[in-house]
């Protein structure tokens, strides 16, 4: 399922990609209507689509405790730093 969520979160940003150059030509050389309809659904798609599919992706199976600082975290850093003052 990771292969298939991986290649969805590519394929997707080429179309995207793909969709931005295209509004931008259209909107330079042939109708700048259509060009802003091209730009405007490739952001909406890549904010809307891709940017939760990738974050779902990559924080799938981490636990959110380990990036929060609590005081157990303050106190893990404190000891850290103290440990390399004492090294030099």
């Amino acid at each position: 399922m990771d292969k298939v969520r991986r290649i969805f979160i590519i394929v997707l940003f080429f179309i995207l990609a793909g969709m931005l150059a295209y509004g931008f030509y259209c909107k330079a050389n042939i109708d700048e209507a259509l060009g802003h309809k091209f730009i405007g659904l490739s952001i909406a798609g890549g904010f809307f689509i891709l940017m939760p599919t990738f974050i779902y992706h990559r924080w799938k199976d981490r636990k959110v405790a380990d990036y929060m600082l609590t005081d157990d975290a303050f106190k893990r850093m404190k000891e850290f730093n103290n440990s390399k003052d004492k090294k030099h």
